[in-house]
This record gives structure tokens, C-alpha cells and sequence, in this order.
């Protein structure tokens, strides 16, 4: 049985909709017995445009990544660079506590580069479509399967870990895809078949019948889940392979990686938890800290609204739900938001000020400044916020909003009825 939360859609962690865990919806839930979670952010992540690991970098990534508790770390591909070489030595060397996978093209001196480094495991790739075998590679198909018979081997003989993987899989004629990967796995060799979707062009519903498809043809043989996200969909075709019961998901922390990058680690722990029940041993409350380091180490900017790690996420700007937060913070924050903060280390909510703000939410910034205001002045104040955002085209400061604030007393001295609010999480 696949291990479950300890409470399903509400506890003090989170509040997700109660009809994930109805008995017609679970029911078509086969979670494997456990989520393998392999974490492709060192070599995946790295081929993102513009994005460039250091060794000490990568070190440091890898660290915090066995600290949150992920089972494998694809730390790179030798062959790509001696620095690359060196900072999968180091990583194996350091001994983290996960599994350590290194990643080779189907060439027997890559596998050899691989297994010199001292890895657990190697993904070896292949394209796997014959037009792009034909016209990307200039090979004849032929040639895709004789490599990927003789790498495999030398996997095998070298005693790695060996995921086959297979580069276009999700364009490519079925019948000749599935006639590959069959002779691989007789002729050659294969621990596990990574189910890729390299141009992430699959819906769910396509994920169901390629992932339905390799578990008839080949029972004997775990698959792995490896989608890209350029059409938005790697996150819910990585669900949707682990609830056919794939026993692996390949994810990136924030999902950085080639183009759109693929599944984000942390919004798949968060979602399979939330939503599912399914634990995966990733420790959440490490995932923001994490995700703060490589996207910095990255140069990378993210959306300040990013699901689950975004800077802004628990920023509360509009009026209504500003009201909501000051009257719940306390006994029911989850009214508020779909999980609490702390579940994955974020900062405390905050009330900011801008164009959406209301009147609940400028009381609370002058009581956090100290100043009072008549009641019957608040609008005007507000109303001074508004336009301060709108012409600024951005949040106010605490600063501009002490401006604000002050010229609003100045123009009612006299006027009795003085407002102080909450300034708590301000």
C-alpha cells in the first residue's frame, strides 16, 4: 500500500477540496508502494538556456537536496566537460545519503566515463523517433538500436543501475518504439525504461495510454516518468504516470531545465501530500530554502507567484481577502490560503498596499507605523494608496505610505475619532 498523510484534505497544514478523497475518485488512484523521487536538476536543469553550474555550485545543490530528502540526484553527464567530470566525483565522494546517477549518450566510452566516477546508476539515452534519428542525427535507424544494445551491455558489465532512455519517445511511431525498446531489452540491457515525452506535447490522456501501453509490453520492467513541460502539462502527466503506478518520477527544483524545463520537485511533493495522501519522504518545509539557492545559483528569475515557492505567494494585496486574513490568521489561516506557510518553509503572510487594497488593510499598515487617522479619513487615504500605486505602477513602501499617512492627519487635526488597527503581519 502506498504510505499514507497523516490526515487527508484538512489538517493544520493544509486545506485542499474534500472531493480529492472521495471513494469515486480515489478509487482509480494506483499509487506505486512507494515515489521515487529522481531529482534531475544538475544535468536537466542545467541545460536551461543561459544557466551555468559551478562545481561548488553543484555541490551545493546536491547537499540540499539530500538534506530535503530526495532518492536520487542526477548529478551530470561526463562528457560533457572536465568540470562536469569533476563535480559528479565530488558529489559521490561526499556521500550525501541519496543515490548518485550519472547520465551517458549511447556511446560505450560514455558509459565507461560514467562508471569511472563512481556513480550508482546510469541514464543512457537514445533517440528514439526514426525522423528524428534521420534527420537530427543523419543515422539510419539501425544505428539507434546497435548503440543502444552495445552501451546498455556495457552498463550491465560495468554493474550500474541502468535506465533506459529514450529521446522522442513520445513522437515516434509506436510500433517501431516499442520494436526498439524490446530488442534493447534482449539484446542489450535495461534495469528500468524512462517513459520521456522530451517535446512535451502529451496530454494526460495520451500519458495514459503510453504509460498503459509499456506496463503490457513490458510487465517485468519499472518504468520511470521523464515530461517536459512546453505545454504546461509536465505536472499533471508526472501525476498522472505515478497514479498508473510508475514507481518514478524524474522533477527539477522550480523545473528548471531545457526550454520550459519539466515536473518542479516541489509542487509534485506538495500536490502528491495534499492531494493524494501519498508521502514521498521529501522534507517540505526544506523545499523553499532550496529553491531560493538554485534558482539564485541559476541566475534565474522566477514568477513571484510561482505555486508553492514564489516570493510573493502569501503577499496579500486585494482588499476582500486582506479582511478575510486579519479575521482568520489566527484560529483558521487555512481559510485563507490552500496550505500554510511553514508546510515548505516560506515566510509569514504579509499585508501589502497598492491598487487593490481596502480599507481593512490600511488600518492595519497604521498601526504598524503608529500613526492615527480620523475613521471618517480612511477612505481618503485609501483612496491616495490607490492612485500612489497606480501612478507608481507597483506596491507603496512603508515609507511612501508614512507619507501618505502624515498628510492625511495634517489636513484633519481636529477631527476626533482616531483609527489604530492590527499591524500584525504587516
Amino acid at each position: 500500500m502506498v504510505e499514507k498523510a497523516v490526515a487527508s484534505w484538512k489538517n493544520e497544514k493544509w486545506f485542499v477540496s474534500a472531493w480529492n478523497y472521495e471513494p469515486e475518485v480515489a478509487a482509480e488512484n494506483c499509487f506505486p508502494q512507494r515515489v521515487v523521487i529522481h531529482d534531475i536538476t544538475l544535468r536537466d536543469g542545467e541545460q536551461q538556456a543561459g544557466v551555468v553550474f559551478t562545481t561548488d555550485d553543484k555541490l551545493r545543490i546536491a547537499e540540499k537536496l539530500a538534506e530535503a530528502g530526495v532518492d536520487r540526484i542526477e548529478a551530470g553527464m561526463p562528457a560533457v566537460s572536465p568540470a562536469d567530470e569533476k563535480a559528479i566525483r565530488e558529489i559521490v565522494r561526499r556521500r550525501f545519503g541519496c543515490k548518485v546517477f550519472g547520465f551517458a549518450r549511447c556511446l560505450v566510452e560514455d558509459i565507461y566515463r560514467v562508471a569511472d566516477c563512481g556513480v550508482d546508476g546510469v541514464v543512457v539515452e537514445i533517440p528514439s523517433s526514426e525522423h528524428i534519428i534521420e534527420k537530427a542525427y543523419l543515422w539510419p535507424p539501425e544505428r539507434a538500436i546497435e548503440r543502444a544494445i552495445q552501451a546498455t551491455r556495457a552498463a550491465k558489465e560495468a554493474g550500474l543501475y541502468t535506465v533506459f532512455f529514450t529521446i522522442d519517445a513520445s513522437r515516434a511511431n509506436l510500433a517501431w518504439l516499442t520494436n526498439l525498446l524490446r530488442q534493447v531489452a534482449t539484446e542489450g540491457h535495461m534495469d528500468a525504461m524512462a517513459l520521456v515525452d522530451t517535446m512535451g506535447v502529451c496530454s494526460p490522456q495520451a500519458i495514459r495510454f503510453f504509460v498503459r501501453h509499456m506496463q503490457a509490453e513490458f510487465p517485468g520492467i519499472p518504468l520511470e516518468a521523464h515530461f517536459h513541460n512546453d505545454l504546461g502539462l509536465a505536472l499533471a502527466n508526472t501525476i498522472e504516470a505515478l497514479r498508473l503506478g510508475v514507481p518514478v518520477a524524474h522533477v527539477s527544483v522550480c523545473g528548471i531545465g531545457e526550454r520550459a524545463g519539466g515536473a518542479a520537485l516541489e509542487e509534485l511533493v506538495v500536490a502528491l501530500e495534499t492531494l493524494y495522501g501519498v508521502k514521498t519522504g521529501v522534507k517540505m518545509e526544506k523545499l523553499y530554502e532550496l529553491c531560493q539557492l538554485t534558482v539564485g545559483l541559476a541566475g534565474h528569475r522566477l514568477p513571484t507567484n510561482k505555486p508553492v515557492v514564489g516570493e510573493r505567494l502569501f503577499h496579500i494585496e486585494s482588499g476582500i481577502p486582506a479582511t478575510w486574513w486579519l479575521r482568520c490568521r489566527e484560529a483558521a489561516p487555512t481559510e485563507v490560503f490552500p496550505f500554510h506557510w511553514k508546510l515548505m518553509g516560506q515566510p509569514e503572510p504579509c499585508i501589502v498596499l497598492g491598487k487593490g487594497s481596502g480599507e481593512d488593510s490600511v488600518k492595519a499598515w497604521l498601526a504598524e507605523i503608529g500613526v492615527e487617522v480620523p475613521e471618517s479619513a480612511v477612505p481618503e487615504l485609501l483612496a491616495k494608496v490607490k492612485a500612489s500605486s497606480l501612478e507608481k505602477k507597483g506596491l507603496l513602501s512603508q515609507d511612501e505610505f508614512c507619507e501618505l499617512a502624515k498628510v492625511i492627519r495634517e489636513l484633519h487635526p481636529q477631527e476626533p475619532g482616531t483609527v489604530r488597527g492590527s499591524s500584525r503581519n504587516v
